[in-house]
């Protein structure tokens, strides 16, 4: 293997340097080149670099500057009056006769030259592009900005939206997921932030136009924002500043969005399985704890110890907090359900044709009877969707049992766990027993029983009722007190979970009256008389004792 141009210059100095005396002519001998190359070594140790070959001569070359100079013109032309690579070589051929290039020749020059004439219209009134290093005072500036995020709810992929909000000097961030990119998630985010944060910035907070915060972009950076964006901005006294439009205004609130996909990455990855989003949340805060002792790039300081310090230089809490949700008053239909958002949400029967009001949140939907909650659903993005609650149905399906089995709520109820296979078993015995509609009834009559008893207790004093033989919701309030009376048993060992016979199944203490009546001895007695009681119907006559 010969040597490189680098290791025979280098060879060349060595033995010219060991022996002095010998000549070009001998070095140019003993390593093979000529003795211009012994110059160029004993010279310079750096090899001079090769030259460049003379560009080859083209068919095209005759034709170029008439490209280029179309190809000029169509840097101050309108833009969709522009030259096509087919339309250089037609005029190529109709006004100046050369033909002798193929299309895909002037193609080829014309997809290079083009951006180079362009670059050379641009230079000296172009902006480049790049980063400038910014310096941020403890306290003053925040970033906001939505991530979409898929989460595993309950079983069902959806996607769902982190909201971060991140101090620009100590870099500490605050992630909530959400269901929507709605004005209420947009404000329950910089709620739960603040109390986290125990303050809020002096100076302002960076957005992009958001519409919970924007209804209309104007020139420059004037915005016309929401009314209640502009009331929560005021209550907790801050300053928004609005981004330039579209990619350039992300530079302008890069932490933010690199932080977004930077926690998306490292703590949502594989997809989080949760039953709510309050689990998941509960989560984030936990991981955003823990994070304060991460390190920044470029820092030697941790989140946590710069937080420390620019934690006092933020503006105090105000002394209420601002009510983020929405209030509205729709009408429960005959099927007892509201719309709210194109989304169909169940009520308690008794308001059918009534007007309800409902608070709507970030992650919520909650229905107000005075100031008493009758009903709490999670909230639902898709157009069209509904959440039913059994027990809202519980009086309608008293007088329509047969309802019962085909019924929406009950495939919620099985879905979501709330109906257990206790619940199954106590009704198949039920309707064994009395048929299927009287059956249903003394379900419905148990399911009643929650409104005033715990869920737990319930279903205890179910499998009681079972074990006894009995389908009586009597038996199962009794049993159902008597649980709830008692301290609640030890947890149960995970390892044992799924083994074993059913709760109803176990041998219990509880024996039904009728099994009682049978065990006892025949009972020989005569009857009792009445004869005593027969003069009390004898009329008496009038005047005697």
């Amino acid at each position: 293997m010969g040597l490189s141009r680098t290791e025979l210059f280098a060879a060349i100095r060595r033995d010219k340097r060991l022996d002095p005396g010998m000549s070009q002519r001998a070095l140019a001998a003993k390593y093979g080149v000529h003795k211009r190359t012994v110059r160029q070594a004993l010279t310079s140790a750096v090899p001079p670099p090769r030259k460049k070959r003379a560009p080859r001569a083209t068919v095209l070359d005759p034709a170029k500057a008439w490209i280029d100079a179309m190809l000029r013109e169509d840097t101050t032309a309108p833009r969709k009056q522009k030259h096509t690579a087919r339309r250089i070589y037609q005029r190529l051929a109709q006004e100046y006769g050369f033909d002798q290039a193929s299309y895909s020749s002037v193609c080829d020059y014309v997809a290079v030259r083009r951006p180079q004439i362009e670059a050379e219209a641009l230079e000296g009134r172009r902006h480049l592009t790049g980063m400038v290093p910014q310096v941020h005072l403890p306290g003053e500036e925040a970033e906001v900005d939505f991530a979409d995020v898929w989460v595993r709810l309950a079983g069902e992929v959806v996607k769902c939206h982190l909201f971060t909000l991140r101090l620009s000097y100590s870099g500490k961030a605050v992630h909530r997921v959400y269901a929507s990119q709605a004005q209420e998630s947009f404000m329950e985010g910089h709620v739960e932030a603040f109390d986290v944060l125990g303050g809020i910035p002096t100076r302002h907070i960076r957005y992009d136009n958001l519409k919970p915060a924007v209804n209309r972009v104007c020139t420059g950076r004037s915005r016309v924002e929401s009314e209640r964006w502009l009331t929560f901005r005021a209550h907790y006294g801050f300053d928004a500043f609005y981004c330039i439009p579209g990619e350039d205004g992300a530079h302008e609130k890069g932490g933010v969005e690199h932080e977004g996909g930077r926690f998306r990455r490292t703590h949502l990855v594989p997809v989080p399985e949760v039953a709510t989003l309050e689990e998941l949340n509960t989560r984030l805060a936990q991981i955003d704890a823990a994070e304060d002792e991460r390190l920044l790039a470029g820092r030697l300081t941790t989140v946590g110890f710069n937080f420390v310090a620019e934690a006092d230089q933020l503006a105090p809490l105000p002394l209420e907090e601002f009510e983020c949700g929405i209030t509205l008053t729709p009408k429960v239909d005959r099927s007892s359900r509201i719309t709210v958002r194109q989304c169909h949400y169940s009520v308690p029967a008794r308001f059918i044709g009534h007007n309800v009001r409902v608070l709507l949140r970030g992650n919520e939907l909650l229905v107000f009877e005075r100031r008493e909650v009758v009903a709490r659903h999670p909230r639902l993005t898709r157009r069209g969707d509904f959440r039913d609650e059994l027990d809202h149905y519980l009086e309608i399906l008293l007088a329509k049992p047969g309802a019962m089995a085909g019924s929406t709520a009950l495939v919620t109820a099985r879905q979501n766990g709330s109906f257990t296979e206790v619940y199954e078993a106590f009704w198949a015995a039920a309707r064994a027993a009395h048929g299927d509609a009287a059956g249903t009834r003394a379900l419905i009559e148990v399911l009643l029983l929650h409104r005033r008893m715990p869920a737990a207790a319930v279903e205890r004093g179910m499998a009681a009722a079972i074990r006894a033989g009995s389908t009586s919701a009597d038996a199962v309030a009794v049993e159902a007190r008597r649980a709830a009376a008692m301290a609640p048993p030890p947890p149960e060992d995970p390892d044992d979970a799924g083994g074993g016979p059913p709760p109803w199944a176990e041998p219990s203490g509880v024996v039904s009256l009728t099994a009682r009546r049978a065990q006892l001895p025949e009972d020989k007695r005569p009857l009792p008389t009445v004869a005593h009681y027969d003069q009390l119907l004898t009329r008496q006559p009038k005047g005697t004792a």
